[in-house]
């Protein structure tokens, strides 16, 4: 298919609620590898977290400079290389509802916030994570991406999100959507942000 045709049909439809898993020829530091849930996806641009890699610090040493209690013990993922904001993604079935206000429920197991109110209130749930930055792609872009092959979309797994190992999530989305990881030929890209 024409990379025109491509874009135009990709644009036409969202990708999100979804994974966008990089192909092995991205060569962009920030994605090599990676496996991005999509919360946000239309003809204006798209956004998600990387949800396959550790950030290079853990929560205590960034509470005091969000404003919340450091003892909450929660992983802390590279979320992308968009903005230092930080982002909890969590299970909404853990949580007081009254909380939920304050999220975007991207699935019915999962919810994205950046209220310091659900951070503290995510304390006790068993999934969830606190994401350091974001990936996001302005107006065409992902579907430019998407029509050089850089990314394949394939279908959300909260179980993925939640109950893999970073390590074995790349792996196991494509595995999952029937891709052997070997056999993936896309054209080298650099620069992606």
């Amino acid at each position: 298919m024409e990379p025109s045709k491509a874009s135009r049909l990709s644009s036409l439809r969202s990708l999100a609620p979804g994974f966008l898993v990089a192909t092995p020829t991205l060569l962009d530091p920030n994605f090599t590898k990676t496996v991005v849930m999509l919360v946000e996806h239309s003809p204006q641009g798209a956004m998600g977290f990387v949800v396959n890699r550790k950030a290079p610090m853990s929560f205590r040493d960034l509470a005091s400079s969000i404003g919340v209690d450091g003892s909450i013990d929660i992983p802390v993922l590279f979320g992308g290389p968009v903005s230092r904001t930080g982002w909890v993604i969590f299970d909404p079935n853990e949580v007081d509802p009254l909380l939920l206000r304050d999220a975007v429920l991207i699935d019915s197991r999962i919810g994205v916030s950046a209220s310091r109110r659900l951070l503290e209130g995510v304390r006790h749930a068993r999934n969830r994570f606190f994401a350091v930055g974001y990936a996001g792609w302005g107006e065409g872009q992902l579907d430019a991406e998407l029509a050089q092959g850089t990314w394949i979309p394939l279908p959300l797994d909260p179980s993925i999100v939640f109950e893999c190992p970073l390590s074995e999530r790349w792996e196991k989305v494509l595995r999952a959507a029937g891709i052997d990881p070997v056999r993936i030929v896309a054209k080298p890209s650099v620069g992606v942000s």
